[in-house]
């Protein structure tokens, strides 16, 4: 029976050559990729190995990315990017046009959110379809409403949920609640604990016994959103269906001003005013009507998108108004 060594090498001669035809396709990419002209001499292992280090992992992503169809690679999402001018380190590539990103400083942009890498100019033709990662988000308090709740993959932020439920288990009956301020070092040390542990913050009577804590932890979250739960765009929407006088026309156009506002922010202001609703059902113990809370939560859930002074001190009273009429219509609204 004739011998398999002639035949195993021959096997190994090919797979070597096809191996070495493949690397060489590689480095005349990574030198296209590069502007680079490939010559009869190439360059040395020393050359090339730092730049396939840094160079191979993104050109794969974007060979993936422009073998996919047209269809596949628009995503829908009401995120847009937040794109801020970033200096990379090594070699890299616009993740929309699949050019080289040249320069020392300030090569490109990187959104902070999902952390895609482009071109300046590149930057307002990407496609709003920023997926949040927590591997970007810094903190809680502060934190962009949508960018928060698509990142940690929740209907709210954790920060409204688990102070609500606090709340709810432990001081509905409390005197002056949502009126009387917590300590503020205390409060802050909340916030801290939030940014810090996320969901895993400890807000429990054990370590808070003061509602107020609590409560005051909740107000400041929803006064630090870059991004009031009434946005700035539904604003005057808002303004203006709380100036009407008949009923009817008046919960049409809060149904209108509330679909103007992004998922996210909706479905926070629901689960918010349901709970404003429990808490005014106990104002015989807690002391605070619909029209306290409203004049709590009224500047706290809105702001003016105009910065003239007059037209905000204006607003004050309208503001209280929407708050006000979404608490008591709230099964009719939501």
């Amino acid at each position: 029976m004739p011998s398999k060594e002639p035949y195993e090498a021959l096997k190994e001669d090919k797979s070597v050559v096809q191996r070495a035809k493949r690397e060489a396709n590689q480095e005349e990419i990574l030198a296209a990729a590069l502007g680079m002209r490939m010559g009869p001499e190439k360059p040395t292992a020393t050359f090339w190995q730092p730049l396939k280090l840094f160079a191979y992992s993104q050109l794969t992503s974007l060979v993936r990315r422009a073998s996919l169809k047209e269809t596949e690679r628009v995503a829908i999402s009401e995120k847009v990017h937040n794109f801020k001018v970033h200096t990379f380190r090594g070699p890299h590539w616009c993740e929309h046009c699949a050019s080289f990103m040249w320069g020392l400083m300030a090569q490109g942009v990187k959104c902070a959110d999902c952390g895609v890498k482009v071109h300046k100019q590149c930057s307002p033709l990407v496609p709003d379809n920023c997926k949040p990662s927590l591997r970007h988000i810094r903190k809680v308090y502060s934190c962009d409403l949508t960018t928060l709740v698509n990142a940690h993959n929740t209907a709210r932020p954790m920060v409204v949920d688990m102070c609500i439920r606090e709340i709810e288990s432990r001081g509905l009956k409390s005197e002056g609640l949502y009126r009387i301020s917590g300590f503020s070092d205390s409060v802050e040390e909340v916030k801290m604990a939030f940014d810090k542990a996320g969901e895993k913050t400890d807000i429990s009577v054990k370590t808070y016994e003061d509602i107020n804590i609590i409560t005051g932890a909740l107000k400041l979250y929803l006064r630090d959103l870059p991004v009031p739960v009434i946005s700035y765009n539904a604003y005057p929407r808002f303004i203006e269906a709380a100036k009407l006088t008949d009923p009817d026309k008046k919960l049409e156009a809060f149904r209108e001003a509330l679909a103007m506002l992004p998922a996210s922010h909706h479905e926070t202001l629901k689960y918010l005013m349901a709970h404003l609703k429990r808490v005014a059902q106990h104002e015989k113990s807690n002391l605070m009507s619909v029209e306290n809370l409203a004049i709590v939560f009224g500047p706290t859930l809105m702001r003016t998108p105009d910065l003239d002074a007059m037209s905000a001190l204006n607003d004050i009273r309208y503001q209280r108004q929407v708050v006000e009429a979404l608490i008591k219509n709230v099964n009719a609204l939501f």
